[in-house]
């Protein structure tokens, strides 16, 4: 009898130790898969790349400024008179104005490379973006994973335990163990099923965060790819971050913008020169026509133009002073990454090696429960040694990858372009080409405008 239950505890033991090692069999949904989706699905990214546009247009404001201003305004009015032709006078007039800037000391073309630094720096937040999203689409894809694992080793632990539980009750029968051994068994079972239920719990929100971050419910997901090639020293990884970094860029052509702004704060105190004409028609005064040049000389302003001048005097400093945090921080971060993707291999290898021990020891309890060296809980303590090592493997295994794109993120290579994903990019030059030169309705440039937007809103 002792014989027999023995055999059916460790031919359990055997199946959940094969089951806890067996890699996730193969299916379509792949993390590029993921990555993909989340590109396509990300509401967060649609929010970026309106707001780039809506930058994109403040060139087209600056621009305008050069071009000619026409207006045409009329009016219609009645007067009652004291004296005078009964029933009161009609006046009407339709008029029709020109304002053209002609010299303003280059604020105006200062006012538009501005801009267009500024959509640059806006680009390089997008970026940023798009990092972020990947990035949580790789957390979330091992995430999934990682929980989804772990549940099958608890399933397989339930289920060894069960068993164990059984064998205890028929060796209690025949009267090879104590109520107690039983009891323990009975223990270690609801111990077990706490844990599952915990497992089941942490696979459910994994899924749900999954949901929010691809856009869709997780499938059957393959096993984790190999690692993405990563730099061979922590310096090569903050050189390529220094070069590479979105956040860096942009800090860059926010200076850049700021400092000609600047320059626009200081032309603002030199003369303005602009042509103006009219011409109109009244009921009254039949045509009439002007035309002249109108020179604007500031000479005293209450000291406004001098405090805006210093003003975007601090914003240069302000935004140089970013620029050197943004490098710190990129460091730091490449560091900080580093760091934890050593850690994280150090802890799987120690895993590996915790697993072989374990299954050293678990082999020989088992054994020398077979000579009755043993006792049932301690077989299952052995077991139980080994399903933790086998967890803690996986966490670590997953570790290891979310490090490794975390680094890549932090070195600024977390982007559809690096990663060489199979999907139509964002082209931020499209919309950009077709309004920087400012383009009205009912022209070529303003239909292509037209369509470009209606696909955007769809």
């Amino acid at each position: 009898m002792k014989t027999k239950v023995w055999r059916k505890v460790v031919g359990a033991a055997a199946t959940v130790a094969t089951l806890a090692i067996t890699p996730t069999a193969a299916s379509s949904e792949t993390l590029q898969d993921a990555l993909v989706a989340a590109y396509l699905n990300s509401n967060l990214l649609e929010q970026n790349r309106a707001l780039l546009r809506a930058t994109d247009e403040d060139v087209a404001v600056a621009l305008s400024a050069l071009r000619p201003q026409i207006s045409a305004i009329s009016t219609f009015g009645h007067a009652d008179q004291a004296t005078g032709p009964a029933g009161g006078n009609l006046s009407a007039t339709v008029s029709v104005g020109l304002d053209l800037l002609l010299y303003d000391a280059g604020r105006t073309k200062l006012g538009v490379e501005a801009a267009k630094e500024t959509v640059l720096a806006t680009r390089a937040q997008l970026v940023n973006a798009e990092q972020q999203v990947l990035l949580n689409a790789v957390n979330a894809y091992v995430g999934v994973l990682r929980d989804a694992r772990v549940v099958s080793l608890r399933q397989n632990n339930l289920r060894l335990i069960t068993q164990e539980l059984r064998a205890a009750r028929d060796r209690f029968d025949v009267g090879e163990v104590t109520r107690t051994d039983v009891a323990q068994a009975e223990a270690r079972l609801a111990e077990a099923r706490g844990a599952l239920a915990q497992a089941q719990g942490n696979l459910a929100i994994s899924q749900e965060l999954y949901v929010a971050t691809v856009g869709k419910r997780p499938g059957n997901l393959s096993a984790i790819p190999s690692l993405p090639p990563l730099p061979g020293s922590v310096a090569d990884a903050r050189a390529l971050g220094e070069r590479n970094s979105p956040s860096i860029d942009q800090a860059q052509h926010e200076i850049r913008a700021n400092e000609l702004n600047a320059a626009r704060a200081r032309a603002a105190i030199r003369p303005t020169i602009g042509l103006t004409a009219n011409a109109g028609h009244s009921r009254r005064n039949d045509n009439n026509s002007s035309i002249g040049l109108q020179m604007t000389v500031p000479i005293y302003q209450g000291g406004q133009l001098k405090a805006l001048e210093r003003k975007a005097l601090a914003q240069v400093h302000a935004s140089r002073s970013n620029l050197n945090q943004a490098v710190l921080i990129v460091r730091q971060n490449v560091s900080d990454s580093w760091s934890t993707l050593a850690v994280a291999n150090a802890q799987l290898q120690a895993s590996e090696r915790q697993i072989r021990a374990a299954q050293v020891a678990f082999n020989g309890v088992r054994e020398e429960a077979k000579l009755g060296a043993r006792t049932t809980l301690d077989v299952l303590d052995a077991e139980q040694s080994l399903f933790d090592a086998r967890t803690n493997r996986v966490v670590f295994e997953t570790q290891v990858y979310a490090a490794a794109y975390q680094l890549l993120s932090s070195m600024g290579l977390l982007t559809v372009s690096d990663l060489k994903l199979p999907v139509k990019q964002y082209d931020p030059n499209e919309y950009f080409d077709a309004v920087k030169g400012a383009p009205v309705r009912r022209t070529k440039q303003g239909d292509k405008l037209d369509r470009i937007l209606g696909r955007y809103q769809k």
